[in-house]
């Protein structure tokens, strides 16, 4: 079992900036990939940008250049920088992690609760 924590969402003014935090508590010795997906109101749930144990990012190509994700293994948490935000970022944002089991390799996946990013002037 793991449990996300998300911190960080809210209004912002288009041009602006926001920072959203994900924290991992539980079983989270195994976590091999770890990030954010957005779903916006009326659409399917896309990927935002993700971070895997060996430092290596995977971006959606809307948010390249703007968006940048760190990943803080101390703290079992990760990072997602949003600059230069745009309306059509306005989403419900989820944390997600992947994590693998010992032994089988299988892969679960856990989801945060949502944080809302809203977009607007």
């Amino acid at each position: 079992q793991v449990q996300l924590g998300e911190s960080g969402g809210g209004l912002v003014q288009p041009g602006g900036s926001l920072r959203l935090s994900c924290a991992a508590s539980g079983s989270i010795f195994n976590i091999n990939t770890i990030g954010w997906y957005r779903q916006a109101p009326g659409k399917q749930r896309e990927l935002v940008a993700t971070i895997t144990s060996d430092g290596l990012t995977n971006y959606a190509d809307s948010v390249k250049g703007r968006f940048t994700l760190t990943r803080d293994n101390a703290k079992n948490a990760v990072y997602l920088q949003m600059s230069s935000l745009k309306p059509e970022d306005t989403a419900v944002y989820y944390c997600n992690a992947g994590v693998l089991e010992p032994g089988t390799g299988w892969k679960y996946y856990y989801w945060g609760g949502g944080s809302q990013v809203a977009v607007a002037s």
